[in-house]
């Protein structure tokens, strides 16, 4: 990892020090994508199996999976997996469900009464990786909430093995949350498929859920089609910033950020401390700690593009992690929420030192899908809201138009929309 002296660096360097690996949106893959998209609408079903079998070296019979699949499936867990995956999920859905926003009315005049009321996506599509490792902790994330939300029907797609089957744990997961219909589609095939439909797809009004470079690809393309899909982020590679102290025990500290290092060679971690002292042992801690994992190489390769940040004080560390906007932010200091109320930009925050990253990822009940990429600033993570639609109404007696009428008039002819004035003035004097 590259160590640096935030305070020793001019404005270019420490917008160097800041900068993300270079997300992979380069003309090919652009151009690869959209040649996906487009063979996916004109073929659909065909164009899938085709794919399939290009990308995820799989000849796939039924698209759908089938419900002898789903027993299968939950027959070969271990049941402690099974019990992890109820465990996680009642926790998502206790945090949720509390968290999900509620109806609001509210007389804003006498005789006016404005109303905020929540109505479900109809359809949604989930996307579930499974390429270096399978995640039903995702299927779990984007599952739950949409369950919660009451979406009238919801779909997944992940990636299909070799053996033309999906991973048992996703299923299982998939289930559990109900999940309406899984496909066994991975890439940006599935994307496109939720997004423009196919014989055996529906298409979607919304898609959720991570991916590699192409999934990211093809959702952004989608999202910006009228024809296409919303989508609830825009994404890119993991990312972990640690702020520690003198006091943190680096053990942990290189821990959570190999917990990030290892999710991909695009990833990227920071520590920032006012202690050269920590630095150095999460330095030595990290090299250890590295080339005892099984996927050491994987991190490796992401901590070439990380940093270890020398500041003056914690405070200087939250200013600089609000300008990185990290999806993951955790505070391993004395005391953690001394430095809250400081932090304006952050995906998910984890406060001191035994709060480390893999509980939101997994059970805690906070949501791991997050913004990335900086996204942060003025994105959210996934929630139940982020399976709703909300609606206002308006409602007004001839008292309430009374008061309201005069305003919206003079409003209305200020911006000379005379109209919108008469579609006022006409009632009040049909009152008068």
């Amino acid at each position: 990892m590259k160590r640096l002296d935030w305070n020793g660096l001019d404005e270019a360097a420490r917008r160097e020090a800041l900068a993300r690996p270079a997300q992979s949106r380069a003309d090919e893959l652009r151009r690869g994508v959209e040649r996906i998209v487009a063979v996916v609408r004109e073929r659909g079903d065909a164009a899938l199996r085709e794919l399939s079998a290009k990308y995820d070296h799989c000849a796939l019979e039924a698209i759908a999976v089938d419900e002898a699949e789903f027993a299968a499936a939950e027959a070969s867990l271990d049941p402690a997996l099974k019990a992890a995956i109820r465990e996680a999920a009642a926790r998502i859905e206790a945090f949720h469900r509390a968290a999900a926003l509620q109806p609001v009315a509210v007389d804003t005049a006498p005789g006016v009464r404005v109303e905020r009321m929540l109505r479900p996506i109809g359809r949604v599509g989930l996307y579930v990786p499974a390429g270096s490792a399978p995640l039903p902790s995702t299927a779990l994330m984007l599952g739950v909430p949409a369950h919660i939300a009451g979406c009238r029907e919801v779909v997944l797609c992940s990636p299909a093995r070799a053996d033309g089957r999906c991973d048992e744990a996703v299923l299982y997961a998939a289930r559990l949350t109900g999940v309406h219909r899984v496909f066994k589609l991975g890439g940006a095939q599935a994307i496109a498929a939720m997004a423009y439909g196919t014989a055996s797809v529906p298409k979607c009004d919304k898609l959720f859920g991570p991916g590699n470079a192409w999934v990211t690809e093809a959702k952004l393309q989608v999202s910006s089609d009228p024809d296409g899909a919303a989508i609830d982020m825009p994404a890119g590679p993991s990312e972990v910033l640690v702020i520690a102290d003198a006091g943190a025990n680096p053990v942990f500290v290189a821990a959570d950020l190999l917990s990030q290092a290892e999710h991909g060679p695009d990833s990227q971690v920071i520590l920032l401390s006012p202690s050269a002292d920590l630095l150095d042992q999460a330095a030595a801690e990290v090299e250890r700690q590295c080339a005892e994992l099984p996927r050491g190489a994987i991190a490796g390769r992401a901590l070439a593009q990380s940093r270890l940040i020398a500041v003056d004080s914690l405070a200087q560390a939250v200013e600089v992690s609000n300008r990185y906007a990290p999806e993951h932010l955790i505070l391993q200091v004395a005391a953690p929420r001394a430095l809250l109320d400081g932090v304006e930009s952050a995906g998910s925050v984890f406060l001191g030192q035994w709060a480390p990253e893999s509980v939101g990822d997994y059970c805690s009940g906070s949501n791991h899908v997050l913004p990335t990429y900086g996204y942060a600033r003025s994105y959210s993570g996934v929630s139940v809201a982020s399976y709703q639609k909300q609606i206002s109404v308006q409602e007004v007696s001839a008292d309430g138009l009374r008061h309201i009428g005069p305003c919206t008039a003079t409003l209305a002819a200020a911006e000379q929309l005379e109209a919108h004035r008469r579609a006022v003035t006409l009632r009040l004097e049909a009152l008068a």
